[in-house]
């Protein structure tokens, strides 16, 4: 769904606003809230999936989707889980990125940040049988395949690579339920389905 913001685009430097819109980075956090929360509302979600606080790798916007998100599931009463990585991953993979030169103008302590502990991670879903899918999905990330800023180089190689060595790099997602709780994450019509 859309809540009428503008991208917020990537790298350090934020853009001034487009005519008559809000970069999302620069959006009221209750007044997106709101709007979101009447579209859980609306259509009677239990679930909302959002990002974790650091907004996975700092990118301005996720950061705000998790403040909004947060805030429109406890205004809507939904329960909310939170897309990350466990961090201890993020700093072994970061030194090798860094030992192979692979990414340059990061410094290990930033990435070390990324993610969540793994004690905090409530939820591991295996995806390896959508990676074609997925990596379809992070290449329509025009911003990334075609930007000079610090990751794209990594990024692109990500994508290019062959789908076996997608599937074994990107072929978990984890996720981190505020709270700890833990259980299936499936929708009430899918659990009805399967039935």
């Amino acid at each position: 769904m859309h809540l009428g913001y503008a991208d917020s685009g990537a790298g350090p430097v934020l853009f001034e606003d487009p005519s008559g819109c809000t970069r999302f980075a620069r959006a009221d956090v209750e007044e997106a809230a709101g709007k979101l929360a009447a579209l859980l509302t609306d259509e009677h979600a239990d679930l909302l999936l959002s990002y974790d606080p650091q907004g996975g790798y700092g990118h301005p916007d996720h950061v705000r989707v998790h403040q909004v998100g947060a805030r429109a599931a406890q205004i809507a009463g939904v329960r909310v889980v939170e897309a990350t990585v466990p961090r201890e991953l993020v700093a072994r993979f970061a030194r090798l990125l860094l030992l192979l030169r692979l990414v340059t103008r990061h410094h290990l302590d930033q990435m070390r940040g990324c993610g969540m502990p793994q004690s905090a991670i409530t939820h591991r879903v295996d995806v390896r049988r959508y990676a074609a899918q997925k990596r379809a999905a992070l290449a329509a990330h025009r911003t990334y395949v075609f930007s000079r800023g610090r990751t794209a180089r990594l990024f692109r190689a990500l994508i290019r690579s062959p789908l076996p060595v997608f599937r074994i790099a990107c072929g978990t997602e984890w996720f981190a339920e505020p709270g700890g709780r833990t259980g299936e994450l499936v929708a009430r019509g899918q659990a009805a389905q399967a039935s």
